[in-house]
């Protein structure tokens, strides 16, 4: 067996794409993380709410738990 240095690589260099750094949008906005996680933390709050309406009111379990996913679409859009 070949020791690990001695191996050769899977990588070709010959077929790499080479990233020009003006082709990097620089326009690109980046999602805030700060606010992704506090609507992820609400998403977690409802859920647990809906689940823990399902030993009450079955009904309003759904609607909390619908309610948490529409929430979790805005999670993605901040």
């Amino acid at each position: 067996m070949k020791k690990l240095h001695e191996q050769k690589s899977i990588i070709d260099p010959e077929k790499v794409i080479k990233v020009e750094p003006k082709m990097v949008r620089e326009d690109f906005k980046h999602p805030d993380a700060k606010k992704h996680q506090l609507v992820s933390f609400i998403k977690s709050g409802v859920r647990i709410i809906g689940y823990t309406f399902l030993f009450f009111d079955i009904t309003m379990a759904a609607v909390i738990l619908i309610a948490s996913e529409a929430i979790g679409v805005l999670e993605e859009l901040v």
